[in-house]
């Protein structure tokens, strides 16, 4: 979910909650593994879709995409954050939009369940994805994207910067997202499922700021879990200490930008 950059300090005050005014300040750039999964979704064999739903809809930037795709279906958006969900309904007042728990939620039938950058958050895949699955109609399709970056610098910092002694007891097991390979993925789904596509796509962002940038991108995202545990000056000292970790890992070309590779983990799964 999220935009182009306008950095800030890294002392700047952050609200740790699930926030759509810092998410979207790369909308473009957490837009485009949207567009390329929607665009993998095959079509229903013998009729229009009509009914399709995006779970972990953000700000709606998601369900704009699907909603493109589908112009002749009924929309539903959920998410569990209703700052998210404000920002959907004022951006797409004609679709429906509603606070929920994904990892509770059972709907259906849908002919598409579109779930971007969203699973991760949520434990026991191995029982998520066949109840997602569930609430398909026959040939409809699951389509999830999830970040598969845990080992790229930036996280590996995070998990670095949140040993340090000053928070670690605060900190300590806050990055449990769930993630998994195509060899967890494919079997699992291909139990009920005709088709099961799955694809890796290393996304490279040029994020113009240097490593701020890099770090208010996080903000929206992976920090956030780290920032909610700390109060205001434990926050502030953080993302100092990271600003200054991710300045190494990630330097800035000659005119200051920087790239920032992304890979994400895409599967379309078809009942």
């Amino acid at each position: 979910m999220s935009h182009a950059s306008s950095s800030s300090a890294p002392g700047t005050p952050v609200n740790p909650a699930w926030q759509a005014a810092q998410y979207v300040k790369f909308e473009d750039e957490r837009t485009r593994p949207v567009r390329d999964l929607v665009a993998a979704i095959p079509n229903l064999p013998a009729r229009a879709a009509q009914r399709v739903a995006d779970i972990g809809c953000g700000p709606g930037n998601s369900t704009e995409v699907l909603a493109a795709r589908y112009a002749q279906a009924d929309v539903l958006g959920l998410d569990s954050s209703q700052d998210m969900i404000d920002a959907a309904r004022q951006r797409l007042p004609q679709f429906r939009f509603d606070v929920a728990d994904i990892a509770t939620w059972q709907d259906g039938p849908f002919d598409v369940i579109l779930a971007n950058a969203v699973l991760q958050w949520l434990p026991e895949h191995e029982t998520l994805y066949p109840r997602l699955v569930a609430c398909l109609a026959a040939g409809g399709s699951l389509a999830v994207q999830t970040p598969d970056n845990l080992d790229e610098p930036a996280h590996r910092l995070m998990r670095e910067v949140a040993s340090d002694a000053r928070w670690a007891d605060k900190l300590k097991g806050v990055e449990r997202t769930a993630r998994h390979g195509a060899a967890f993925y494919y079997p699992l789904l291909r139990e009920t499922c005709s088709r099961v596509d799955i694809w890796r796509t290393i996304y490279y962002h040029p994020l113009a700021g240097g490593a701020s940038a890099v770090v208010e991108w996080f903000k929206g995202s992976a920090l956030r879990p780290f920032l909610a545990k700390l109060d205001d000056a434990e926050r502030e000292a953080f993302l100092a200490r990271y600003t200054d970790e991710i300045a190494k890992a990630y330097p800035a070309l000659a005119d200051g930008t920087v790239l920032l590779p992304f890979p994400r983990l895409f599967v379309v799964a078809t009942r």
